[in-house]
């Protein structure tokens, strides 16, 4: 790290796709060592781009071959799984990207493509996990209205409308990326060119407040009443059931993914956009891009999350190789009045249907 006088000490940092974009500038004269990403990203990369395409691909294969009747949950998950599956495909580009020391030699289209997919896939994880957390509260506060907007084809139209909003929101990224030649080399940036990078950091910032700071409060907010009502003593039972334990324990999973895979990405990140004007240490904005190369490959990491996540839903994927799901036992997984039934919500929403007919 150290403080230099003159544009051409930006050298050590044309790899950088914030920093080296406003080099030009001659706004800061920090020198960050970015030789770990090289190693980093190429590798968790293509862990993720191997887990995730088998994980996803089974996934798909047990929602298409091996469940006849779809229920609500099954409806989020496999469009969840077809974003995962999406991105994942897109993944050697960035590896080999990376592994040439950012070297893109696809071209410009190939690049706004592969950041595109990688911010719908994002959002739409985000979506459907909200839309699966509202099924689930429903299901477990408000059992009998769940019977009627728990509905698959409700879920259908959700599904469409998620979709719809998700790529309409990122069409954008398609106009802002874009590619530049350095010292012999093209960069594909995940940002913007220098001049519309005030434009970038805007948009960007009003698409983490609507597509990731309001639903997740709005999970939150579910999460804390659906523990409240399934910690509740059911009558003539002194602990909780087994059931009531699998749904408080499928709750902290889910907020614990995405507070890892979600959070730091979008905090960082906002830090990493803002600290051109912060009058701030070179230590502190080294700090601050480490953190934010660090939690990008952490925030694909929810592509090989999500289908762990369908086989602690109940949804019986651990038999993808022995006989189909009946359509009855698909009927009772819906209705939740089953012990593997959909999400963990299972004797939790029988049991609360029961308390509110008595």
């Amino acid at each position: 790290m150290a403080n230099l006088s003159t544009p051409a000490a930006w050298t050590r940092v044309t790899h950088s796709s914030f920093v080296a974009d406003n080099a030009d500038n001659n706004t800061y004269r920090c020198v960050f060592d970015e030789d770990f990403k090289y190693v980093l990203l190429p590798v968790s990369y293509g862990i993720v781009c191997v887990v995730g395409l088998f994980l996803n691909l089974l996934a798909l294969y047990g929602f298409i071959f091996r469940i006849k009747t779809w229920n609500a949950s099954t409806t989020y998950m496999f469009n969840l799984a077809v974003s995962d599956t999406l991105y994942v495909v897109s993944l050697p580009l960035l590896v080999y990207y990376y592994a040439m020391g950012d070297n893109w030699p696809f071209g410009v289209g190939l690049c706004k493509i592969v950041r595109f997919l990688f911010y719908t896939n994002l959002y739409c994880s985000i979506l459907f996990l909200l839309c699966i957390s509202i099924h689930r509260f429903l299901g477990i506060c408000y059992p009998l209205k769940s019977l009627q907007w728990g509905h698959v084809r409700y879920a259908r139209r959700v599904s469409v409308i998620v979709w719809v909003v998700t790529v309409v929101c990122q069409l954008p990224v398609l106009f802002f990326v874009t590619t530049s030649m350095r010292r012999g080399t093209i960069t594909c940036h995940d940002t913007s060119s220098k001049d519309l990078f005030g434009q970038f950091v805007i948009y960007s910032s009003v698409m983490m407040v609507l597509l990731f700071c309001i639903p997740f409060l709005v999970i939150i907010v579910c999460y804390c009443l659906m523990a409240r009502r399934l910690l509740q003593p059911t009558r003539g039972m002194s602990r909780l059931s087994r059931s009531k334990k699998k749904s408080v324990k499928m709750i902290i999973i889910v907020l614990v993914v995405f507070s890892v895979c979600f959070l730091p990405f979008h905090v960082t990140r906002s830090l990493y956009y803002s600290f051109r004007s912060w009058d701030l240490s070179c230590q502190t904005l080294n700090a601050i891009n480490l953190a934010y190369k660090v939690t990008r490959p952490l925030a694909s990491t929810n592509s090989c999350l999500d289908p762990v996540l369908y086989f602690l839903a109940g949804q019986r994927f651990m038999k993808l190789t022995g006989n189909k799901i009946p359509w009855k036992l698909q009927n009772e997984m819906a209705m939740g009045t089953v012990p593997n039934g959909p999400l963990g919500t299972s004797n939790d929403t029988d049991t609360t249907s029961k308390d509110v007919k008595s």
